[in-house]
């Protein structure tokens, strides 16, 4: 795909996971729209090696998003790559459905469980290591939140994989600046995270994570590493698209008003509905 059909998914995508979670009011939405580009520009922009319609390719590609209360983010994307039926998308949540909050092993395409936050790096490299142990040259990439960068086992992580030299690993951290409780900066500053993980000898690289060109250039970079795991500080904005939740730590897992979510429908490209139904 070019430039104008990876935005044109990214919308697809953000439609999707608003659909989603205003059909049961549940769902970290911002947090899924901050990474909706990285998710669309790995599985659509030739970046991932996997098989539509096969969740268990022994050589495909891994990703695990480890900040666990975005994992909603690859439900369309998995289901759009025929690993479970599109319907399941309209139970999110709901019992019996196959879509929790938080993903895990039973959604095929899911590999691994992330609801607690700091174990994600932990797991991909396990995945990164074993790959090479096995004789298999698949990759693997973590999108990690920056709030979720206080976890001591991050670090402890870092230092494993660059020990190892694990340059069939990929940590893409998902730097909006917000938590929960507010400003990253504000609650412990996490400084340069791209000096950072170079201190814990990784490449490590700084881009605009909305712009697919950066987005781009930085995956281009996969090829040409020296022995060392590559850490990519994805600037974003948490509620990219739309704009009342842009930057605003309170919208973390709160949902809008009905006249709210006709503004958001709106900005998203889809049409306004009555009462706030979706």
């Amino acid at each position: 795909m070019n430039i104008n059909d990876l935005e044109d998914k990214a919308l697809w995508l953000r439609q999707e996971l608003w659909e989603m979670a205003m059909r049961q009011k549940k769902g970290h939405i911002p947090s899924s729209y901050s990474c909706a580009d990285i998710v669309t520009a790995l599985y659509y922009g030739g970046v991932l090696n996997y098989k539509a319609g096969d969740p268990d390719y022994a050589d495909r590609d891994r990703v695990i998003v480890s900040k666990g209360h975005a994992a909603m983010v690859l439900y369309p994307v998995l289901a759009d790559l025929g690993y479970f039926p599109a319907d399941e998308l309209k139970r999110f949540t709901e019992p019996g459905g196959l879509l929790g909050m938080y993903a895990d092993f039973r959604i095929p395409g899911i590999e691994g469980i992330s609801g607690s936050l700091g174990h994600g790096l932990g797991m991909g490299a396990g995945f990164a290591l074993a790959a090479r142990q096995d004789g298999h040259d698949y990759r693997t990439f973590v999108i990690l939140g920056d709030g979720e960068c206080y976890e001591g086992s991050i670090w402890e992580s870092a230092m494993f994989s660059a020990h190892h030299k694990l340059d069939n690993l990929v940590a893409i951290v998902d730097r909006n600046e917000l938590c929960i409780l507010g400003r990253t900066e504000d609650l412990v500053a996490l400084g340069d995270l791209e000096d950072k993980w170079r201190s814990f000898g990784w490449n490590a690289i700084s881009i605009d994570g909305h712009d697919f060109a950066e987005i781009g250039d930085a995956f281009a970079k996969l090829d040409k590493l020296d022995g060392r795991p590559l850490a990519i500080i994805a600037n974003t904005v948490k509620g990219k698209g739309v704009s009342f939740m842009e930057g605003r730590s309170e919208w973390h897992n709160r949902m809008p008003s009905d006249e709210q979510m006709n503004t958001a429908r709106g900005e998203l490209g889809l049409a306004a509905v009555q009462g706030g139904e979706a």
